[in-house]
């Protein structure tokens, strides 16, 4: 088990990184399958992707600050490919910049709370298919890169 008293340099380089990492810790304490830096189509990452255990796809996009969420062009893309969509952010966001009908969750490296549930928009049976497979694809091929990096070739991440 992981605390805050372990030195800074095993965390995520990265706020947004961070975000998701805490996001993910939640989502697999309600047990969820929780995937970070997922690609549901050409042109678009998720921050972290998640299958809940009814079979529900969430996705939860991580903005660290002011100028992350106001450079992001492409979020409303990703409504297409979840039945609940949240924002992540950090204790110091201006909640206000976020869009109404969205899920919220306060989150750290460490953890995050589960603030306002986002809406149910149930995807299409053939999107929720697709989605599924694509998110096991990655999922194994991720697991497998860990125990023999130099097996996969050219799988996705």
């Amino acid at each position: 088990m992981m605390s805050a008293d372990l030195p800074d340099d095993i965390l995520p380089a990265l706020p947004g990184q961070r975000l998701a990492r805490g996001v993910a810790r939640m989502l697999a304490g309600l047990g969820h399958a929780a995937l970070p830096e997922f690609v549901p189509s050409g042109g678009l990452r998720v921050d972290v992707i998640s299958v809940t255990p009814k079979g529900e796809i969430w996705v939860v996009e991580c903005k660290s600050c002011r100028a992350d969420f106001v450079s992001d062009r492409k979020w409303q893309g990703y409504l297409e490919f979840c039945d609940r969509f949240f924002w992540a952010v950090d204790a110091d966001f201006p909640e206000g910049l976020l869009p109404e009908g969205s899920g919220l969750i306060r989150a750290d490296s460490w953890g995050a709370e589960l603030v306002r549930m986002a809406p149910e928009s149930r995807l299409a049976g053939a999107r929720r298919s697709r989605l599924l497979r694509d998110i096991a694809r990655v999922s194994t091929a991720r697991l497998l890169a860990l125990t023999d990096p130099m097996g996969i070739s050219g799988g996705a991440s």
